[in-house]
């Protein structure tokens, strides 16, 4: 037990239904999700651009190492939530990098979702079609 296993800051980030527990400290760059490669959950481009939003402001690109769980929603709302949860726990790791990740917006939980189904409609807004005679 000569060696001291480094501490990694948590964090949690939500969008839509997804929620993501996110791990970090400082390494190479590393990205880990569900035990998977970030390339291999995240095939698109658009999606992993999203994700490495806080990390490019913040400049950390390749300085930290980042572990995440995601459970729930879609591709789309999984990266947002791993962008929230990568910005939240930035700030925890540095309180400087605040003002610049703030101002990317990052820190804000998109509180957008799924409006309810009304009865005596298809969904939420769309009605059956009219018919005249």
């Amino acid at each position: 037990m000569a060696e001291q296993k480094q501490k990694y800051i948590t964090a949690i980030g939500r969008r839509k239904e997804s929620t993501v527990r996110v791990y970090l400290r400082e390494g190479t760059g590393k990205i880990r999700i569900n035990k998977r490669s970030f390339e291999n959950y995240f095939p698109r481009e658009s999606h992993r651009l999203v994700i490495n939003q806080p990390l490019k402001t913040a400049e950390l690109k390749n300085k930290l190492d980042i572990f995440a769980t995601i459970n729930g929603g879609g591709i789309s709302g999984q990266a947002q939530a791993l962008r929230h949860g990568i910005s939240r726990a930035i700030v925890k790791l540095d309180e400087t990098k605040r003002s610049c990740i703030k101002k990317g917006n990052f820190l804000t939980r998109d509180s957008r979702a799924k409006e309810r189904k009304k009865y005596g409609r298809k969904r939420a807004r769309k009605r059956f079609q009219y018919s005249k005679r």
